[in-house]
């Protein structure tokens, strides 16, 4: 049995350059990740963690950036040592990388098998033909449904889950000693994320290899490491045994984690954040049951605010030049009522129609058959001016407010935008008073309405997108995924605002999500969808508690409980 570590950093310490000075980002780092175990690292955004694993496969830009102290030694090598030559030969044979983003990572002109025999012709002695058998036999092993098939598809025929699958075999398939997960599930909805999970751990207990699985998610971490370590700004601020972390966590900021995510069991008014524990004002007040149930109780004495009936919306395709027309249904018969002051949540996996019937809902998309009622008016029948008008009432939040707002417009501009196409104020400097306003109640303020959107941070520009909504006064807002790209503790900064700005503004919220922890937070009723259909919906609490359909039921199983 081999006691030496597999990798051990000591004293780590990596700059990078800012106005010909280098700054440091990782300060005074030390683990170790030992022979056959997983080992979790979490942090938030800008934590250093990726930056960590990069230095470790010897691909840090080396213009930008340099190790300025500390060793990291692999398999008693010194990766700092190493030519360009021999850190080629380290990677892919012996330390292996996933990435967050496989479409990225995968080349969109090779064939999916092709791209796995690629890295076995290079590393391995193998023939072309032994190497296709033994891509197929990753494939298998990978549990890919029908490897001969994906072999000869490129990355866009197949699913998020496949190509993360894919991404796998080409990483494994050198049998690499240590292999980094770097935020591999993110992108994937709740069961296909479990589904990922236990494969690496499989792979991980059949192979024997060191996995380093890297998330802002400490629910998932738990999942699967044995040890875990948390990392905030640049430093290493608590390690231990995963379920002493979990259950005892020493640092503020990691129990700041564990707790501003939203629990199944309990319903907080407030979220807490990273800055409440900062400053020790935590506040755990709990809905109560009998709160929500008369909350309720004035809530659906009302007369429905929207209504969709039978709502249908296929869509054609035509294959070849003579090819037979086939229709595809995303959104198959489906009704439901909304009133005001009410958060639908909307739920199910990537394809099931979620979206689709959020944008018929905006007259983004036409729906191609029932009835979307807005206070008693078909909305489906409206004429262009028509919808102009209604796009004041109805609004979105996007899931990716970076590539909503214009790179080239200061974002007070942005904001005050909308007001001016739809004439709300009679100057500009009512409007430009307004935006000022609701900066500030997005917990911006006046110091950022002359900033240009790339000077935010992901969860900055997540409340810019939400200011640019609330600033027409809506009714209805529909958000799509509006926090799934978010790190734990901003996700409960814009969770609470956007309950703040329902309970000031009277707003109704749809909320599209698939992660069903904050689905459940959220929410006054969920709808699950699956294959273009409701499969159930009922009360939030409820449903998870009891739910009717084994969709559902698997649904709920693959959520990340807290070990």
């Amino acid at each position: 049995m081999n006691n030496e570590p597999l990798l051990s950093i000591k004293n780590l310490e990596i700059s990078f350059k800012k106005e010909k000075e280098f700054h440091a980002v990782i300060k005074n780092s030390n683990y170790q990740v030992n022979h056959n175990e997983i080992l979790g690292i979490v942090g938030e955004s800008g934590s250093g963690k990726s930056v960590s694993s990069l230095a470790i496969m010897g691909l840090l830009p080396t213009s930008i950036s340099k190790i300025t102290q500390g060793s990291i030694v692999f398999n008693s090598k010194n990766i700092a040592d190493l030519t360009a030559k021999e850190l080629q030969k380290l990677r892919g044979n012996e330390i292996a990388m996933i990435f967050q983003e496989p479409m990225s990572s995968l080349n969109p002109s090779m064939k999916c098998g092709f791209q796995v025999q690629e890295i076995l012709l290079q590393h391995t002695n193998l023939s072309k033909k032994e190497t296709k058998a033994e891509t197929l036999s990753l494939f298998e092993k990978v549990k890919l449904p029908n490897p001969e098939l994906i072999f000869e598809k490129y990355p866009h025929e197949i699913s998020g889950g496949q190509k993360q699958r894919v991404m796998i075999a080409m990483a494994i398939a050198c049998k690499p000693k240590l292999l980094i997960a770097d935020e591999p599930t993110t992108a994937l909805d709740v069961t296909v994320q479990k589904e990922i999970i236990l494969l690496l751990k499989e792979i991980q207990q059949s192979t024997g290899m060191s996995i380093i699985f890297i998330s802002h998610d400490l629910a998932l971490v738990s999942e699967i490491a044995n040890r875990v370590l948390v990392m905030y700004k640049g430093e290493i601020v608590e390690q231990g045994e995963t379920q002493q972390v979990f259950h005892h966590p020493e640092h503020i900021y990691t129990k700041a984690l564990i707790s501003s995510r939203p629990s199944l069991d309990v319903r907080l008014k407030r979220l807490p954040t990273i800055k409440d524990y900062l400053e020790e004002k935590v506040n755990e007040t709990v809905v109560t049951d009998k709160d929500r149930s008369d909350f309720h109780q004035r809530l659906y004495s009302q007369t429905p605010i929207l209504e969709v009936r039978n709502v249908e919306k296929e869509y054609f395709s035509s294959a070849g030049l003579f090819g037979k027309r086939t229709g595809f249904k995303a959104v198959n018969d489906v009704s439901f009522k909304l009133y005001e002051g009410e958060t639908l949540g909307l739920v199910g996996e990537s394809g099931c129609g979620k979206s689709t019937l959020g944008n018929a809902i905006l007259q983004l998309d036409k729906a191609t058959a029932g009835e979307i009622l807005y206070r008693g008016q078909d909305i489906t029948k409206l004429s262009g001016s028509e919808i102009k008008k209604l796009r004041r009432e109805i609004q979105i939040i996007f899931q990716d407010p970076y590539s909503s707002l214009n790179p080239r417009i200061p974002v007070g501009k942005a904001i005050m935008e909308p007001m001016q196409v739809h004439k709300l104020y009679k100057t500009d400097k009512e409007c430009k008073a307004r935006t000022i306003e609701i900066l500030e109640r997005v917990g911006l303020g006046e110091e950022y309405f002359n900033r240009y959107p790339h000077e935010f941070s992901g969860g900055q520009r997540q409340r810019i997108g939400i200011a640019r909504t609330i600033a027409l006064q809506p009714k209805l807002i529909v958000c799509d995924e509006s926090v799934s790209a978010l790190d734990i503790s901003v996700q409960a900064q814009v969770l609470n605002l956007l309950n703040e700005l329902k309970e000031n503004f009277g707003f109704t919220y749809i909320f599209i999500s698939h992660d069903l922890a904050v689905v459940k937070y959220m929410s006054d009723q969920v709808v699950v969808m699956s294959k273009g259909k409701i499969e159930e919906m009922a009360d939030a609490d409820v449903l998870y508690e009891n739910p009717q359909s084994d969709y559902t039921k698997k649904l709920i199983a693959a959520i990340p409980k807290s070990h």
